[in-house]
């Protein structure tokens, strides 16, 4: 059932628990949203709102051998795949967020990759990575510097509202990755 309007309104400052495998497994990517949404608290379920391009992308590129619904977002784990955000509290646009909640979550994110280990680690939203690590030149695509133990690869933001980048070319961008992240080697 989608959330009424009251439950959008509700949801606001919800945290969403991430997305990760039982300590030891195989993480070979984890995928760093900017922050929930407001559909995303409303459901608890990661990239949740109609229209959002990550679970269409996730499959076409590869990563998947089905198309998942948000709701089978349990089923990630089993793919080496996982989801946090670079700041936890749902809003109704990521514009709401501040530059030090962006930052602070940059340095959650280095806690995690430091404990999961993932081979990459997958930013999605370009602008939100740059704030959040004072890289102002940062463009989309695999980076040279690694974060910590992992590769980073940044990728477009697949909110529907990001209305410059195509399904086909998130998708594409996501199967640039899936390829990586095959071929990849521990650092």
């Amino acid at each position: 059932m989608r959330p009424t309007k009251a439950d959008l309104e509700a949801a606001r400052d919800r945290v969403i628990p991430d997305l990760l495998p039982p300590d030891g497994e195989t993480l070979r990517v984890l995928f760093c949203g900017i922050n929930p949404g407001l559909y995303s608290g409303a459901t608890g379920l990661h990239f949740a709102r109609p229209g959002n391009r990550f679970w269409p992308a996730l499959h076409r590129s590869g990563f998947t051998d089905r198309l998942l619904h948000p709701s089978e977002q349990h089923l990630l784990p089993g793919y080496g795949l996982g989801i946090t955000n670079l700041a936890p509290r749902t809003t109704a646009r990521a514009d709401e967020l501040t530059e030090e909640e962006l930052r602070e979550g940059g340095r959650r994110l280095m806690a995690l990759v430091e404990r999961y280990r993932p081979a990459y680690l997958a930013v999605a939203g370009v602008t939100a990575y740059r704030t959040a690590f004072g890289r102002p030149r940062t463009a989309i695509g695999p980076q040279d510097e690694p974060f910590g133990p992992a590769r980073l690869w940044v990728l477009p933001n697949p909110s529907g509202l990001n209305a410059s980048w195509t399904p086909e070319k998130i998708a594409a961008e996501f199967t640039r990755l899936r390829k990586a992240a095959e071929a990849a080697k521990p650092l």
